[in-house]
């Protein structure tokens, strides 16, 4: 794991020496281990090296071939460059994917990349062709960033690597605001920073030697969707947990200490009881929590079960308010989730032990977690609503409700129009239950592999999560019926909950993400399996006083927020359930724009 750089003129340039220098060392984090820079002409490819697999220096990046007709440099571990390197005619002098990598891209080009198991963003140069190729993993776990111009491409692992060149101005993307209110993620290809872009997942951007650009998907969320109502229930629990387990076992492949984040909900214990099972030896496992909130007795249960080495970590608010600077500054984005500050504190705990951790993001997603969503299509139908799915979907998915943010953002409503024509056309043409999956899979958990990308690797720890292997994905779309993923306890119950809604049924009367606790009993105790869904507990709003204390005096003066409107926006916010993470959340933008807009980055 580790952060890449590089700079594209179209006409020669003596400072790439210098700029790439500065860029590296914006990104120092992520990779603490080695430093590269490699120069061809009037290209710069820079490197920050983690090392995971074959720790020789001999490893480190920017690699090129022995010819030096193309040149690599790569953030990510494919699990899978062992068989791959099988059939590759290239002399290798290391041990490392890297190298399997660039040796791939050089026999195969760009095809080479479908048949890579793994988590990646890379850059790669063509030399002969003068072509330059970023590429970002099909579920999006690793970062890729661009800047392109007629003049220039500037790309980074973080948009604070961009901005270290020196090149480029930061200015805010206002019509991006509302979107991080409504999903608290900004979506792809756009970022909160005008002109800057993410390569999108599952896709690459090709750019020619006149600097004009393509972007080719190469993978997406599968299409076909299993709604079967005949099967066999035993074959597919097997299956699946045949699917799950050898994904773990791909991601315990590394040449420096492994452990888990256990918090105690099934997800992590499933993934902690496994991985134990696998090593075959001691781990490490990691739980974070406050005084009057957390679940370090589910946990412990866990841990006791498997003899794991368990950490407990205590924080409490003095310490979350003082992280959150820190941690924007690490993101280039303001926080979306109140738990960006615990994990951000557990990895730097976990560090001491081990680099790579497993985490169990994409549970949720994969199986049906959400249960008041995921249940949207089942209330929509008996509810009789006279709007579109979409409309009624999207009312019940966005955070900030869009008379919160239309009453108080002084932006336009631009972006959110472009996605609400696109996802809502690509809703009618899908029954409703495959959309909520496809939504969760295309945009919402972008924002949680962001969150724990940041949290982790401004600590220098590798994060890996099993639960977004895209054969795992595949499979669950096309095998596992969509009964066993959201299955009704009783068959009647699916008749009392016509007269329903989710939020009133979910859990009481069905099972969200069946089919995994089907498999969990056979790892877990049923105290563990059983309970209910608990969202990482930060008491934001037993600290509600203290927040809109903060907002009241950080958020005058903000330019986009319309004028004067502080006190009422406060008091809107705090009728809602969740207003105090939403404050949280205005107060997160306002020290973001402060931190990059009020200061000039070119030189």
């Amino acid at each position: 794991m580790c952060g890449i750089n590089g700079i594209l003129y179209n006409t020669t340039e003596d400072d790439l020496q210098t700029r790439i220098k500065y860029m590296n060392d914006a990104i120092m984090h992520r990779g603490p281990d080695a430093e590269g820079v490699m120069l061809s002409g009037n290209l710069a490819f820079g490197h920050r090296r983690l090392a995971i697999i074959d720790l020789d220096r001999r490893s480190n990046q920017p690699m090129q071939d022995p010819e030096h007709s193309c040149m690599l440099t790569y953030n990510g571990e494919i699990y899978n460059y062992q068989n791959l390197k099988r059939h590759l005619g290239y002399r290798f002098i290391t041990e490392s994917d890297t190298e399997v990598l660039l040796a791939g891209l050089r026999e195969m080009g760009m095809e080479f990349i479908k048949g890579c198991n793994g988590m990646f963003a890379f850059a790669f140069w063509d030399k002969k062709e003068q072509e330059l190729y970023l590429c970002r993993d099909r579920m999006g776990i690793k970062p890729l960033y661009y800047y392109c111009d007629d003049k220039m491409i500037v790309f980074s692992s973080e948009i604070k690597g961009i901005l270290k060149s020196g090149l480029v101005k930061a200015e805010l993307n206002y019509d991006a605001i509302d979107d991080y209110m409504g999903y608290r993620y900004v979506r792809e290809p756009y970022t909160l920073f005008r002109n800057i872009f993410q390569v999108e997942a599952g896709t690459y951007c090709k750019f020619n030697n006149k600097f004009e650009k393509e972007i080719i998907r190469y993978w997406d969320i599968p299409c076909k969707f299993n709604m079967e109502s005949q099967y066999d229930k035993l074959a597919i629990q097997e299956e699946f947990e045949t699917e799950f387990v050898n994904s773990v076992k791909r991601r315990l492949i590394s040449d420096v200490p492994v452990g888990t984040y256990l918090s105690g909900g099934i997800d992590s214990s499933l993934l902690s009881a496994v991985a134990t099972n696998q090593k075959m030896e001691q781990i490490n496992t990691y739980t974070i929590g406050f005084d009057e909130c957390n679940e370090f007795e589910y946990a412990r249960i866990v841990a006791d079960k498997y003899h794991t080495i368990h950490h407990e970590i205590v924080m409490d608010e003095q310490e979350y308010i003082k992280k959150i600077e820190e941690v924007i500054g690490y993101k280039d984005a303001p926080l979306g989730v109140p738990n960006e500050i615990p994990l951000a504190i557990m990895s730097k705990k976990l560090k001491e032990n081990i680099t790579v951790v497993l985490s169990g993001e994409g549970a949720d997603e994969l199986l049906g977690g959400y249960g008041r969503i995921f249940r949207s299509p089942f209330d929509y139908e008996n509810n009789q609503e006279n709007v579109s799915y979409y409309d009624y979907f999207i009312n019940k998915y966005e955070y900030v409700p869009r008379k919160i943010r239309d009453k108080y953002l002084a932006c336009s409503h631009d972006m959110r129009e472009q996605f609400d024509k696109k996802i809502g056309a690509a809703f009618s043409e899908r029954e409703n239950e495959y959309n909520v999956f496809y939504f969760f899979h295309k945009y919402h958990v972008k924002g949680l592999l962001q969150r724990v990308d940041t949290t982790t690797m401004m600590e220098a720890v590798e994060a890996r999560v099993p639960f977004l292997d895209h054969n795992l994905v595949e499979y669950s779309y096309e095998h596992i019926p969509y009964e066993m993923k959201l299955a009704w306890k009783q068959k009647e119950n699916m008749v009392r909950a016509k007269k329903m809604t989710a939020s009133q049924y979910s859990e009481s009367l069905d099972i969200p993400k069946a089919i995994l606790r089907d498999v969990a009993y056979k790892y877990l105790p049923r105290e563990v399996v059983d309970r209910k869904k608990v969202g990482f507990p930060v008491p934001l709003s037993k600290w509600s006083a203290h927040l809109c204390e903060w907002a009241a005096e950080i958020l005058p003066g903000a330019c986009w927020l319309k004028k004067g409107l502080v006190s009422d926006l406060l008091a809107d916010c705090m009728q809602s359930a969740q207003g105090a993470q939403i404050v949280w959340m205005f107060i997160n933008m306002q020290i973001f724009y402060k931190m990059y807009f009020e200061k000039e980055w070119r030189y």
